[in-house]
């Protein structure tokens, strides 16, 4: 999986409201259960860590350059303490740490060692740590474009990005409108699938060959699409 996979899943996210997962055995290394890693900014987990996430199992332990780590919510930490009457001094004795120390994890959101997590596990379980929601992101749109064709489609006041390692070449978005483009005569067979099941409308911009199954056009004719509503009603009319 490199850079610009990744970098095309995320564009592709933003624009379907969706959130880029890596799913994965082995990234190098064999992937452990219920730890989120991450690959290039985006979630990367195994197949059981997806499983239980769906059923609101979310992992708390993640891995860092810093090797696995898990982060403390420090007011659930200190209410667990005081609930089961334990003192400062106890716990840090049970965790291998200071008594200033635990006091600082329960005045924030601590970042700790996977020894000391599971320390803190044994005693408290998994309610005092801060569980990571991999179905939640920013979806926020930002256009990336680089060809004509979708320099074209932000003047005609889309939102419109470049994709590569994509069954399309541009995805472009304005207000409920979604539409798919492949640039070229070259015929890709999940093109038409896919259009369908992002609800999205589906555009060719041929050079020789014009397919019959899809709208399509020459570049000269794209370029000359004046206002998006013009170019809506065709791709609506096909």
């Amino acid at each position: 999986m490199t850079k610009e996979y990744t970098g095309a899943m995320d564009t592709i996210s933003s624009y379907i409201g969706a959130v880029p997962i890596i799913i994965a055995e082995k990234a190098g290394n064999k992937l452990e259960g219920n730890v989120l890693y991450t690959r290039f900014d985006l979630y990367t987990l195994n197949f059981t860590t997806f499983v239980n996430s769906i059923r609101n199992k979310f992992p708390f332990v993640k891995r860092t350059q810093a090797g696995f780590t898990a982060s403390i919510e420090g007011n659930k930490l200190r209410k667990r303490r005081e609930e089961m009457g334990f003192s400062l001094n106890y716990l840090s004795k049970k965790v291998g740490v200071t008594s200033r120390m635990i006091d600082r994890y329960e005045k924030g959101d601590s970042e700790i060692t996977l020894n000391k997590a599971m320390k803190i596990y044994d005693i408290f379980g998994h309610q005092v740590f801060k569980k990571m929601d991999i179905f939640s992101g920013n979806n926020k749109i930002e256009s990336k474009y680089k060809s004509d064709f979708s320099k074209k489609y932000i003047d005609l006041g889309f939102e419109a990005s470049d994709t590569k390692k994509s069954p399309f070449d541009i995805i472009a978005k304005k207000d409920n409108e979604l539409i798919l483009t492949r640039i070229g005569d070259k015929e890709k067979p999940d093109f038409p699938s896919l259009s369908k099941l992002l609800d999205a409308d589906n555009l060719v911009i041929f050079k020789k060959k014009k397919p019959k199954d899809v709208p399509a056009v020459t570049k000269e004719e794209f370029l000359e699409f004046e206002k998006a509503n013009q170019l809506i009603k065709f791709l609506k009319e096909f």
